[in-house]
C-alpha cells in the first residue's frame, strides 16, 4: 500500500517542502481524515471540509511559529488541527479529555486566539498587529473569516478601524455563501456576485493581446482599458465595499487551487498595508452529501460510512422541535406573533415557521444585537416578537436587552435554546450564564421547563404576559412525557410540588427536577429520608408562597445547571435573608462552579459536576450528615 503524504507530516513546517501536486494529494487525504473521524465521533464536518486547501496553501506559505494565524468561529480549523496536533490526537476531537472542537490558546503554541463566537477575528487580529510594531516585531497576522461571519457589526467596526490605523494585516474572506445555514441580507448576495467566469476571463486574454499588437497607439488603449476595468469591477464586485475601509481588495480567488493561492499569498506576503483577500469555497468539499445539504453536515453526531444521510436514531422530539411546534400552533390563532432568529432557523426549531407564516419569520444572520432591537420596534408596535437564540449567542446582546427591552419593559419573548451544558463543543457553547445574567435585569421574568409539557404552557404563558419574559431549556431530547393540544397558564413566580416530604426540601429548576425527584426515591428507598422535592419553574420572579414554602425546611439543597454565582441559588440565599432567620439552616447548592467547563458528552460533565441523580443523592446525604 502506498504511504499517505500525511503519515510524514511530523510538524507544521513539513508543509513547506512539499511540491503542489503532493499538497492537493495531502489535501484528498485531510478530507478523509475529517471525514473518518467525524463518521465515529460528530463534529463540525461541511465547514472544515470547505477550508482544507487553503490551510494548505497557508502552511505553504507563512510561518505560524511566528505569523499569527486567527481562524473566526473556529469549527472550521479541523485541517489546521490536524497539521498542528497529529492525526493520533485529532482523533480525540471533542472527547472528554481529548481535543477541544475550536482552537484553544492553551492547547497548542499554534492556536494564537480562542474562538468559539464569530466574527472576533479581525478584533483580535488588529490587536497582535498593533502589538507587533509597538514591539517592532516583524511578522504577519492574518484573520481567516467566513462570509456568514461577516454579516455581523463587529467585524465592521474591525475593518474600519483597522483601515483607519493602516496597518499590516491580512484578512481573508472564506466566501462559500453559508454560515450554518443559508445566509441572508443585502450583504451576503453583494458577496456573491463574482466575475471569475471563464468565458470572461479568456475574453479579457484575448483582448489584451490583439491590443498590445496595434501599432502606436495599442498600449496606450491597453492601459486606459486597465482603469476602465478596474472602475467597472468596482462597481460589481465587493472591492469597492473593501476599498472604502482602505483595504487592499484582491479577489475572487478558487479557494481549491493550491497553486493559484500560493502564488496570491506569496505575492500578499510582500505587502504592508491591509490586505482583504476573497477566496471562493465549497462548503462540504470532497465529500457528496455534505456538498449537497451543508446545513445538515454542519454539525453532526457520529452517522455511519458510506452512507449519504445522518444517522437520524430515535424519533423523540427535541426541546427545540417542540418550541418550533408549539409556536405554529399558537401563531396560527394569532397573528401578532413574529419569530426572529440569528442565522439559526434550523437549530432553533424554526424552520416549520418560516415556512407556515414567510412574512412573519426574520432570519436576521449574525446579529444577535441587532435581532434584540428589532424585536424592541416590533414590540412597540403591538407585536409579540419571540427572539430564538442559542443561550451562549444571547450574552452578545446583554445592552440591547437592558436598555432596549427592560428598560422600557417591552413585550419580547427570549426563547433561549442549549441552556446549560450542551456537550462536545465546550466553554464557548454551555450555556452556564443565562439565569445569572438575566437575574439582574429590573422587568425580566425567566423560566424554565422540566419536560416538554411545562415548555408547551411556559410558551403560552409567554405569550399573553406583558413585559420581557425568557424561557430557557436545554440541547436533546425531551422527557417523553404525552402533550395535549390543550394550553395552560402558569400564575407567574409560583414553584410546584412535585414530590411531598418533610425531612428536606430540595428546590430544582428545569431538567434538574427529575433526576432530583430520583434522588428523593433512591434516599427514601435506601435510607428512609423522606424528601420535598420543589419545581422552581421560575428563576424570576420567585413567589412569596414559594420562599415561605422553602424557608419551612431547616435543611434546603437547590440545584440547577447553571453557574451558582448569580443564579438561583443566589436568589434563595437573598430571598430567605430578606424574609427568614438563616443562621440555624443548613443549605446546600449544586450547580456550575466558578469555572469555564471544558468540552464532554453532556451526561459526562454533568455526572463530574453532580449535576445528576446520583450527586444530588451525595447532596441529600451531606445535608442530612451520613456519609
Amino acid at each position: 500500500m502506498k504511504k499517505r503524504i500525511l503519515d510524514s507530516i511530523s510538524r507544521p513546517e513539513d508543509i513547506k517542502k512539499l511540491s503542489i501536486e503532493e499538497l492537493e494529494s495531502l489535501a484528498e487525504e485531510i478530507r478523509a481524515e475529517i471525514i473518518s473521524t467525524v463518521q465515529s465521533i460528530g463534529g463540525h464536518l461541511a465547514s472544515s471540509l470547505g477550508v482544507v486547501d487553503l490551510t494548505l496553501a497557508l502552511y505553504k506559505v507563512f510561518d505560524f511559529s511566528k505569523d499569527k494565524l486567527v481562524w473566526d468561529v473556529g469549527h472550521q480549523a479541523y485541517a489546521h488541527k490536524i497539521i498542528t496536533r497529529g492525526i493520533e490526537k485529532f482523533r480525540t476531537l471533542r472527547q472528554f479529555g481529548g481535543l477541544s472542537g475550536f482552537p484553544k490558546m492553551d492547547e497548542s503554541p499554534y492556536d494564537h486566539f480562542g474562538v468559539g463566537h464569530s466574527s472576533t477575528s479581525i478584533s483580535a487580529c488588529l490587536g497582535m498587529a498593533v502589538a507587533r510594531d509597538i514591539l517592532n516585531q516583524n511578522h504577519k497576522v492574518i484573520a481567516v473569516i467566513g462570509d456568514g461571519s461577516m454579516t455581523a457589526g463587529m467585524a465592521y467596526e474591525a475593518l474600519n478601524h483597522a483601515g483607519d490605523l493602516e496597518k499590516d494585516l491580512i484578512v481573508i474572506l472564506n466566501d462559500n455563501e453559508m454560515s450554518i445555514s443559508k445566509n441572508v441580507g443585502a450583504l451576503s448576495s453583494f458577496l456573491s456576485r463574482k466575475l471569475a467566469h471563464k468565458r470572461f476571463v479568456k475574453f479579457k486574454q484575448d483582448l489584451k493581446r490583439w491590443l498590445k499588437q496595434v501599432p502606436k497607439f495599442g498600449e496606450e488603449i491597453l492601459n486606459y482599458a486597465r482603469k476602465s476595468e478596474e472602475s467597472l469591477k468596482n462597481l460589481f464586485t465587493p472591492g469597492i465595499l473593501f476599498e472604502i475601509f482602505r483595504f487592499y481588495y484582491i479577489g475572487p480567488i478558487d479557494g481549491h487551487n493550491i497553486k493559484k493561492m500560493v502564488q496570491y499569498f506569496s505575492e500578499i506576503k510582500e505587502l504592508n498595508k491591509p490586505v482583504l483577500v476573497h477566496v471562493l469555497t465549497k462548503k462540504g468539499k470532497g465529500y457528496p452529501p455534505a456538498e449537497k445539504d451543508p446545513t445538515l453536515y454542519h454539525g453532526v453526531g457520529k452517522f455511519k460510512p458510506n452512507k449519504q444521510d445522518k444517522d437520524k436514531g430515535p424519533s423523540i422530539p427535541t426541546y427545540s422541535h417542540v418550541f418550533g411546534d408549539v409556536l405554529c400552533k399558537l401563531a396560527e390563532k394569532d397573528k401578532k406573533i413574529i419569530a426572529i432568529t440569528a442565522a439559526m432557523p434550523e437549530g432553533t426549531g424554526l424552520v416549520k415557521f418560516r415556512e407556515m407564516f414567510p412574512n412573519r419569520f426574520f432570519d436576521v444572520g449574525i446579529c444577535e444585537q441587532h435581532a434584540v432591537t428589532f424585536a424592541a420596534g416590533l414590540a412597540t408596535q403591538g407585536f409579540k416578537p419571540v427572539v430564538a437564540i442559542y443561550s451562549t449567542f444571547l450574552q452578545r446582546a446583554f445592552d440591547q436587552i437592558i436598555h432596549d427591552v427592560c428598560l422600557q419593559n417591552l413585550h419580547v419573548i427570549f426563547c433561549l435554546d442549549r441552556a446549560g451544558l450542551v456537550g462536545e463543543d465546550g466553554p464557548t457553547h454551555h450555556g452556564s450564564f443565562d439565569l445569572s445574567y438575566l437575574r439582574l435585569i429590573p422587568n425580566m421574568t425567566i423560566m424554565a421547563p422540566k419536560d416538554e409539557v411545562e415548555l408547551q404552557n411556559m410558551i403560552y404563558t409567554a405569550i399573553n404576559f406583558n413585559g420581557p419574559i425568557a424561557i430557557r431549556y436545554p440541547r436533546g431530547k425531551v422527557m417523553g412525557v404525552d402533550r395535549s393540544d390543550e394550553f395552560k397558564n402558569i400564575e407567574i413566580g409560583e414553584g410546584e410540588i412535585v414530590r411531598q416530604g418533610n425531612d428536606l426540601i430540595i428546590a430544582a429548576i428545569g431538567n434538574m427536577v427529575y433526576p432530583s425527584i430520583d434522588a428523593a426515591n433512591i434516599v427514601y428507598d435506601l435510607h428512609n429520608i423522606d424528601c420535598c422535592v420543589l419545581n422552581l419553574r421560575f428563576a424570576k420572579p420567585i413567589s412569596q408562597n414559594t420562599i415561605n414554602l422553602i424557608g419551612q425546611f431547616d435543611k434546603i439543597l437547590v440545584v440547577e445547571e447553571n453557574t451558582i454565582f448569580g443564579g438561583v441559588s443566589s436568589y434563595i440565599l437573598e430571598l430567605l435573608c430578606d424574609h427568614w432567620k438563616i443562621k440555624d439552616k443548613n443549605i446546600l447548592r449544586i450547580g456550575i462552579p466558578d469555572r469555564f467547563i471544558e468540552h464532554g458528552k453532556p451526561h459526562e460533565l454533568r455526572k463530574m459536576l453532580g449535576l445528576c441523580e446520583e450527586g444530588i443523592v451525595e447532596g441529600i446525604l451531606k445535608l442530612i450528615g451520613k456519609e
